[in-house]
């Protein structure tokens, strides 16, 4: 938690990141370009980052005036006493300093993800952190001030000063976090530490970025290739031997294990830091203070954690398939990526993007063509180029919209995470639309619903288009999959990190055999004796960046999928009109940013996370998947599922 509402609200709504009229697509419409080098990607297939600043004097401008800002917000320090005038003044400095702040933060990370390597953009991103550390110091004046008020009276100033109604829920908040609020003095003190709070992170992007050595591989064809992280999923997800797939999943991680000493004693820093601050705050763990913020009560976690570990019978029945339909005398989690039939499918991204606009049809005309809008505008970031940041995100910039980065490599997997990314463009384009800057964020909590959401959608939209019983399972195996990577697999990272956690808050020594014995145990318990469990796979903690840069966050991937599926439900079944009033009680969550709890948002639009069988009815998902799975195989190869499965795993 960060030392005073203000501040914190700028830096979420900057950490969970968050519109041109053409509708037509970019022009060029050639396959994925068969180059790293970023310069010589078509311009049409990267970010635009002039609607963000034109140029970086604009840049320099805005820091500026940033600067002089937070020396007149710190100016403003004793003025609350004064009335509602006093308070709305302090609130619209603090709105137009979060607004900025958010756009210099962007513009630099943008920049340093599309290539780490850019010093510039390096430098910059050290700035942010300076700046957001002078309005942390600036403004630690101002909870402690406020909480000196009755909450009477700034009541009765809302209620007679209109224009203090956005505010309303974030200063209700502060009173209830009051006891977590200490006094100015230990404000500030605590606020001195926040330019040393993002160092860890740092050190791992550094560590695993920026410096990492990739080694060469030679696969069984003969064919050699450096092993970045998207060359390691393409192998993994599209190589049809296994000892191709072995190779490069043990190469990969021993790069990152070369160096695992130092990802113990960063990860450790970032344990300790966690603690640190839950202490200061008086809570009585990590996760506690993590969870109080959104006022997320703990049994939501524990209940996850403990219906997920209950319910793995299915994964490990989905694995026996795998193993059966593979052929394999061993199974192990390196193929639990690989088709289980020939796929040659390639979609370029034109297709992609025309496929993804058709399924969110369902969403009604005015989300498809919003989302047809934004896709005409230079805001994704398409191909992988050396330097850049893996995996893919959206980081929604108020004032300006959303910006994507992707790692598009013409598969449908590619497809399916275009989806999900835009899910969470639409969903800051529609808060941002619809909510004033206070309460325009999209919280962690609720974030994921609207990206899953577009998955399902997708999914539904393929196996229409086919009547093939191979595509059909090839995308009934797409769906398991998405459970197993999106729920069970994010579970598993949630269980890493709790028992991480503990051990810390028990003053036990963290050191990279500890924490490879923590995965390594969850993975067995997970997989049960379904799956061989290699002991250089315990490392793969070292290269997940969520455990760094933003703790206790993946296990809001499992609670937003069963509430996606929920809502799924809800919107695809029963009379028309039922549908129609689900899909507006969607819409309505997703304009509603962050104007109230997450958990309260979520019960009005329908679910309820604190019902043990919201988590279960996922893993009765999975198991009816898994049924309808070896119903598809057997169309396709009769007798390949029922044979006993070769020996050497399972049972």
């Amino acid at each position: 938690m960060y030392s005073n509402r203000n501040a914190f609200r700028t830096l979420m709504k900057i950490a969970a990141g968050a519109l041109l009229p053409v509708l037509a697509f970019a022009p060029f419409l050639g396959a994925k370009p068969d180059t790293l080098d970023r310069e010589k990607i078509p311009a049409e297939f990267k970010w635009d980052f002039s609607d963000i600043y034109i140029d970086a004097d604009a840049r320099e401008n805005a820091v500026k005036k940033t600067e002089a800002n937070i020396a007149k917000f710190s100016a403003m320090k004793g003025t609350l006493k004064n009335g509602a005038e006093s308070l709305l003044a302090v609130q619209k400095l603090s709105d137009e300093i979060g607004i900025e702040i958010g756009k210099i933060r962007a513009y630099a990370a943008l920049q340093n993800d599309a290539d780490a390597r850019d010093q510039a953009a390096a430098a910059n991103m050290q700035r942010v952190v300076g700046i957001l550390a002078a309005y942390g110091t600036a403004s630690s004046w101002f909870s402690p001030e406020l909480l000196t008020i009755p909450e009477e009276t700034v009541n009765r100033w809302i209620a007679q000063t209109p224009a203090l109604a956005p505010y309303r829920f974030q200063i209700t908040d502060a009173y209830r976090l009051q006891k977590h609020i200490l006094d100015e003095q230990s404000e500030k003190l605590i606020s001195y530490s926040a330019r040393f709070a993002g160092t860890p992170q740092s050190i791992f992007r550094e560590l695993s970025i920026s410096d990492i050595k990739f080694p060469e591989i030679t696969l069984s064809t003969g064919k050699k290739l450096t092993l970045t992280p998207g060359a390691y999923r393409e192998i993994l997800e599209q190589s049809p031997v296994q000892e191709d797939r072995r190779l490069a999943a043990k190469t990969f991680l021993d790069a990152y294990a070369a160096t695992g000493n130092t990802y113990a004693a960063v990860y450790n820093s970032i344990l300790q830091a966690g603690l640190a601050k839950a202490q200061q705050r008086n809570y009585p763990s990590v996760l506690a203070a993590k969870l109080d913020g959104n006022n997320i009560p703990a049994s939501v976690v524990e209940t996850l954690l403990t219906t997920a570990r209950r319910g793995t019978k299915p994964l490990q029945r989905y694995m026996r398939l795998r193993q059966r339909l593979l052929g394999l005398q061993e199974i192990h989690l390196y193929d639990q990526s690989t088709p289980l039939f020939e796929d040659n499918t390639k979609r370029e991204f034109a297709e992609a993007k025309k496929l993804v606009l058709d399924a969110v049809n369902p969403l009604g005309a005015e989300y498809r063509e919003k989302l047809a809008k934004y896709l005409s505008g230079k805001r994704l970031d398409v191909y992988e180029n050396t330097g850049k940041r893996s995996g893919a995100y959206n980081m929604g910039i108020e004032g300006v919209g959303p910006y994507v980065l992707l790692n598009y490599n013409d598969t449908d997997e590619a497809v399916f995470t275009l989806a999900h990314e835009l899910g969470h463009s639409m969903h800051s384009i529609l808060a941002m639309e619809n909510q004033p800057f206070a309460t325009s964020g999209c919280t962690i909590f609720v974030a994921e619903v609207a990206s899953t959401m577009n998955e399902r959608f997708l999914l539904d939209s393929l196996l229409r288009q086919t009547k093939d019983p191979k595509e059909r399972f090839l995308l009934l195996q797409k769906a398991a999959d998405n459970i197993v990577g999106t729920f069970y697999t994010q579970t598993l990272f949630a269980n890493y990190e709790n028992e991480a956690h503990k051990r810390v808050e028990k003053g036990e020594p963290i050191t990279v055999d500890e924490l490879n014995k923590i995965y390594g145990n969850l993975l067995k318990e997970y997989y049960g004796d379904a799956v061989v469990i290699d002991d250089w796979y315990a490392r793969t903690w070292m290269r997940i960046p969520h455990f760094y840069n933003s703790p206790y966050y993946v296990y809001q991937y499992a609670t937003c999928f069963a509430s996606s599926a929920q809502l799924y439900k809800d919107m695809t079944t029963g009379d028309a009109t039922s549908r129609s009033a689900a899909l507006e009680k969607y819409l309505t969550l997703l304009k509603s940013g962050r104007n109230d709890y997450p958990m309260e948002q979520l019960k009005k639009a329908g679910v309820d996370l604190t019902k043990p069988e919201t988590i279960q009815a996922v893993i009765d998902q999975m198991d009816a998947i898994v049924t309808q799975l070896e119903k598809e195989a057997e169309l396709i190869n009769p007798g390949a599922v029922k044979k006993s499965p070769p020996s050497g795993t399972g049972k």
